[in-house]
């Protein structure tokens, strides 16, 4: 039953001693390869160097989140380019608007937002995308854009059944991640997993954030991993009312062809 985690942020300091032995977990769990979260110019670089350094395990994304826009230049710009041109960046972001915390000021997150949207397309690369708070902005800028690159992700839904529908008459896919195993504000995930087409629903950790809460034991250390991968798609599957082999076989399909990596019959 292998795996695809869509979204892992690799590069968090949390994971700088023992990388290696959090790869092992996940491969034991069925969890065979990760696409690494770009979320700064930085975090990008440096996601790419993991991809670089575990070829055919890890792959990266190049963007820089909504809160860190303020940051966005000139600069900042054209790196992001010149990553986006290497094979093992299979995504432009993670990018978006996030209204929630407002790190960066709205304006300047709608500024940022557009200038990755077309990055993603001059470089035809799918897009990996963030939303929080900000639907009505978000769905508008996306809708300029859509036709334009080949595929999009909305990562970590966690929105309404509005948005999502809104979502998938783009064409979207939606990426659900530990979200939904919270009682406290997810419960609604569970209804609304029914209804994502099988070939535009993809599996995520977001690790080291979102550890499922119904894992059992929790980790004293409270840190999410891509090895509770399994966990989240027994989740969904349950919620789908369909098999774990069938949920994973479809998710990861999704993924591969998403993302352009190969079948995983192929490997």
């Amino acid at each position: 039953m292998p795996l695809l985690d869509i979204g892992a942020n690799l590069t968090h300091e949390s994971f700088r001693h023992d990388l290696d032995a959090v790869l092992q977990r996940a491969h034991a769990q069925g969890v065979g390869r990760m696409i690494v979260t770009g979320a700064s110019l930085d975090g990008s670089t440096h996601a790419l160097a993991l991809a670089k350094a575990n070829p055919g395990t890890l792959y990266a994304t190049a963007g820089v989140h909504p809160h860190h826009a303020i940051d966005y230049d000139d600069a900042t710009d054209a790196r992001l380019r010149e990553l986006a041109l290497d094979a093992s960046v299979r995504a432009i972001g993670e990018t978006g608007l996030d209204y929630n915390r407002n790190y960066s000021p709205p304006e300047i997150q709608r500024q940022v937002f557009e200038r990755q949207l077309q990055i993603g397309v001059d470089t035809g690369k799918p897009l990996f995308l963030h939303q929080r708070d900000a639907h009505g902005d978000f769905i508008a800028l996306l809708r300029r854009y859509r036709d334009k690159v080949p595929a999009v992700v909305v990562h970590c839904f966690t929105d309404s059944g509005e948005a999502l529908r809104d979502y998938l008459a783009l064409d979207c896919h939606i990426g659900i991640t530990g979200w939904i195993c919270d009682e406290r504000r997810g419960t609604h995930l569970r209804e609304l997993v029914r209804d994502i087409p099988a070939n535009r629903l993809m599996i995520e950790t977001d690790a080291p954030y979102l550890l499922p809460r119904t894992v059992r034991p929790q980790p004293a250390h409270r840190r999410n991993e891509p090895m509770y991968l399994r966990h989240i798609c027994e989740e969904i599957a349950r919620d789908r009312d369909e098999s774990v082999e069938m949920t994973a076989s479809n998710s990861t399909a999704t993924a591969e062809a998403f993302f352009g990596l190969p079948a995983t019959d192929a490997l």
